[in-house]
């Protein structure tokens, strides 16, 4: 058990990706997190903004620009997958038991944020943990034209790697002992991408609540 949760932690902290496994690491697992149902855990947006800073730094040996590509393949590849994953499960997967991988609110906060904002929730969803893992598994369920979904796919993954990475690897040029407060980065950008859906979650709980009050 002690070796598991040492695995998961490494799985899920973004230096430790970058550092011991590198460059294909880093793809595996922007491509996990943005198509495959259990990936919602993984570090992306600050795995994304570390790798550009530690590119800039020389601890990632890669140039900056395929990099970048490499990253807008992998979230591209990684949508595709959790379009087809929703396209062919279908309404079966809204009705799949919870799991320690597998919750169903994650589908219903990626069915009210589409509901939101239409196609465009497949770009601005790219920012926000779960529903960018979620939001194209339901694209698939509710069977999104294929066409108007590549277009958000691309424009999605453009914007979330370019604007990540490049604002990484800006700074870390800039700043290279920032290198130095890595952890306090984290944390930043966990609070920055996490608070908002904290708060729209509570704010429904809220709703909710009073409407059943409201009932009563």
């Amino acid at each position: 058990m002690e070796n598991f949760w040492e695995h998961l932690h490494k799985l899920t902290d973004a230096q430790t990706i970058i550092s011991e496994g590198g460059f294909y690491l880093l793809l595996i697992v922007v491509y996990a997190e943005t198509g495959l149902f259990f990936g919602f855990f993984l570090p992306g947006d600050y795995l994304l903004f570390m790798a550009g800073l530690l590119c800039a730094t020389g601890l990632l040996d890669v140039p900056i620009y395929t990099l970048v590509l490499s990253l807008i393949a992998a979230g591209v590849l990684g949508n595709y997958t959790g379009y087809w994953f929703g396209y062919r499960t279908g309404p079966m997967i809204l009705v799949q038991k919870d799991s320690i991988f597998f919750k169903k609110r994650y589908i219903t906060m990626a069915e009210e944020f589409y509901a939101k904002y239409g196609g465009m929730a497949l770009v601005l969803g790219r920012f926000f943990p779960i529903i960018r893992t979620f939001a194209p598994i339901f694209a698939g369920v509710v069977k999104v034209k294929f066409n108007k979904f590549t277009l958000y796919n691309f424009a999605g993954s453009i914007a979330w790697v370019a604007t990540l990475t490049f604002t990484g690897y800006y700074l870390g040029k800039e700043y290279p002992q920032l290198k130095n407060y890595l952890q306090y980065i984290v944390f930043a950008l966990i609070a920055v991408t996490t608070v908002p859906l904290l708060f729209a979650f509570f704010r429904k709980g809220t709703a909710t609540n009073k409407n059943k009050t409201d009932e009563h």
